[in-house]
């Protein structure tokens, strides 16, 4: 186990599931964990949860709405003014909402807040990422994203909306995202990989209902755990044998290979100018 102690670690929803998990790992690593949740009642329960495990975790809990982009301007302005450093950076908050919803910008519920989310997190923390270096950037996909496209003429599932359909390509979104951004940063000391967490038991589809929502949730007790989920995104946060890696996508702590759509380079600098634009990032 690596001693991550001095290093300072974001953690996206980080109130239940592979998030929570996450955070808890890192935080047995001695970092100090900012746990950003969109709930506060979940955060501080959950954050309560850490420190009782550990005499000496000393995580925090900051309020984030991935789904709110003067939410996420909030939280990278209040995490600035009280740290100096940021050494880890987990993207891993995701929806899948039992219908098609839209976020404050008018964006696709899950593109908007799976994708241009942590996009514009991530801009916002790269300074502090850069002075940091080296530092990471871990962003948790899926392997769904073998199965999408991204829909460059109805991204916002304007026309047809499928929910899984939707979900896969935010998911693909942080494919592409992760090796434009790698590429971005090459030379800079801050890395960007991605990853397939597993088929995890975590409360993500809890909002789907009918038959299928019947299905999702009997089937959850033959899944994985989300600590098991969970050592992945410890993993690439953490572990020196992934130190200077970049651009790649990993499952059970190994490289594998993504999607072709995932490695065309063209796609991806088409998703970051869009990303930008919907960021408000636009110069």
């Amino acid at each position: 186990m690596a001693d991550m102690s001095g290093k300072v670690c974001i953690v996206t929803g980080a109130n239940t599931g592979i998030g929570l998990e996450t955070a808890r790992g890192l935080a047995e690593m001695n970092a100090t964990v900012v746990m950003a949740c969109r709930n506060r009642e979940r955060g501080e329960a959950a954050l309560v949860g850490i420190k009782s495990g550990s005499k000496d975790a000393s995580p925090k809990l900051m309020l984030l709405d991935l789904a709110s982009q003067q939410s996420i301007r909030d939280f990278a302005a209040a995490f600035k003014e009280k740290h100096d450093r940021l050494d880890v950076l987990v993207n891993n908050a995701a929806t899948v909402p039992g219908k098609r919803e839209s976020t404050a910008e008018g964006l696709e519920m899950q593109f908007g807040a799976n994708h241009i989310g942590p996009f514009l997190l991530t801009h916002l923390l790269l300074d502090l990422l850069k002075a940091t270096a080296p530092s990471r950037v871990v962003n948790v996909a899926s392997t769904v994203h073998h199965r999408a496209r991204m829909d460059f003429d109805d991204l916002q599932a304007e026309r047809k909306y499928e929910l899984f359909r939707a979900y896969g390509q935010s998911k693909l979104a942080n494919v592409l995202f992760t090796c434009e951004l790698a590429r971005r940063l090459k030379g800079t000391g801050v890395t960007a990989n991605c990853l397939h967490p597993g088929v995890v038991r975590t409360k993500i589809l809890r909002d789907v209902r009918g038959p299928l929502g019947l299905i999702i949730r009997y089937g959850t007790y033959l899944l994985s755990s989300p600590r098991t989920g969970a050592k992945t995104s410890v993993y690439l946060a953490s572990s020196p044998e992934v130190e200077g890696v970049s651009g790649k996508y990993f499952v059970k702590c190994r490289e594998a290979e993504s999607s072709e759509q995932s490695r065309d380079q063209a796609d991806a600098k088409r998703l970051w100018d869009i990303s930008e634009e919907l960021a408000g990032l636009g110069a």
